[in-house]
């Protein structure tokens, strides 16, 4: 009877390491098996994005676990931290929130279309990370951060001298016209603006944020959406209006940011209260009058090329003319600001679009009446949706 009881025990201990074992085993292949999928899903991404994709591991180590102190700024989008790999490389970490409305496919929209960029006036995008609610853009990082903080700063303002200044016009045009003709895809950036231009140690200009850039056919020369998508002061007055956006939607933008560097003004600052006159009315009104030099940042206007800023004031209003038949493309504006010769040739500019404050007011608000609009969200100036008429 002893002997059958103790018998009895063996089997009941075989029987639980049997199952412990089986146990064991199902629960590696499952880990095995697990750890197989991520690994081909991140081939797959990385094919994908022709990229490599970082664990948020690496990048919570690389940004001191997104500390404050490593914030570099914050938008509609997310947050930008300042990180160092493992090998002491320097990154710019973008981080959307989970409340953004850059959604999974805008994220990839972004990745897949910066990828495949090189340019020098271009931000490279060195990786992403992509883990559950998670999405992380890896840039290389530009220790002067963004053109804003330049141009827009009365003491910081006074370190950019016109050769720099002409350098970073000269340099944005360059960017955009590789964006517009000589990149793999054509692509129109939908959001060009001073903050979106961030600045290499040399101060060299590199346009960023690709989240709402359009990829567009060779042949197609515009396109309709009911989301509008950019930052007030900025986008062209067709988009505005009925959604409307070109290649030319982009000049648009270009010409408001030449002429914001050449004057250290913003577009909506007001020159003259009575008649409600803005940055784009005040400096056509200066070019008919003969006065455009009087539109030169007080900084840089002793020490000037009189001809050369002349010359790119006019040509940020040929791109800022109300219709986008008018404006001049990338290539044209390229052209115009370096060749000296070309100055002859160029014609008179038109009146710009949102000649004045009230009528740029008037437009959106017509835009954002309750029979026009979807929801509509702005942080600061950045217009994140709306339906046009």
């Amino acid at each position: 009877m002893h002997s059958g009881s103790k018998r009895k025990k063996v089997e009941i201990i075989a029987l639980c390491l049997s199952s412990l074992l089986a146990l064991v085993f199902l629960a590696c292949c499952f880990s095995l098996w697990y750890f197989c999928k991520r690994r081909i899903a991140k081939r797959k991404l990385e094919k994908e994005f022709e990229l490599p994709l970082y664990d948020v591991s690496t990048i919570a180590r690389a940004t001191n676990n997104f500390s404050s102190q490593n914030k570099l700024g914050e938008g509609g989008f997310g947050t930008v931290y300042k990180g160092a790999l493992d090998g002491g490389q320097d990154i710019a970490v973008k981080r959307l929130s989970k409340t953004s409305q850059q959604g999974l496919e805008e994220f990839k929209n972004e990745v897949i279309c910066v990828a495949k960029l090189q340019h020098r006036n271009l931000v490279k995008l060195q990786g992403c990370c992509i883990s559950g609610e998670e999405k992380m853009l890896i840039y290389e990082y530009m220790p002067n951060k963004s053109l804003d903080i330049f141009i827009f700063d009365q003491k910081k303002r006074k370190l950019l001298n016109w050769n720099k200044r002409i350098n970073i016009i000269v340099g944005i045009a360059r960017g955009l016209l590789y964006l517009h003709r000589d990149s793999r895809q054509r692509i129109i950036h939908r959001d060009l603006k001073a903050s979106n231009v961030l600045l290499d140690l040399e101060l060299n200009p590199k346009i960023s944020d690709f989240g709402l850039a359009k990829n567009v056919g060779v042949d197609e020369t515009a396109d309709r959406t009911k989301r509008i998508a950019g930052t007030h002061g900025y986008i062209s007055p067709e988009y505005a209006a009925h959604g409307i956006f070109s290649l030319k939607s982009d000049v648009f933008s270009f010409g408001v940011l030449v002429l914001e560097i050449v004057s250290g003004r913003k577009n909506n600052y007001v020159f003259d209260a009575d008649q409600d006159e803005t940055l784009l009315g005040h400096a056509w009104k200066l070019n008919m009058e003969g006065r455009a030099i009087e539109l030169v940042d007080e900084n840089i206007a002793e020490s000037c090329d009189v001809a050369q800023v002349i010359r790119a004031i006019h040509v940020g209003l040929l791109c800022v003319q109300q219709r986008p038949e008018d404006r001049p493309n990338m290539s044209g504006a390229v052209k115009m600001l370096v060749n000296d010769a070309a100055v002859v040739d160029l014609p008179q500019p038109k009146e710009p679009a949102f000649f004045t404050g009230s009528v740029l007011a008037a437009g959106v608000k017509a835009e954002l009446s309750p029979a026009n609009h979807s929801t509509v969200s702005m942080n600061e100036v950045t217009i994140t949706s709306l339906t046009p008429r």
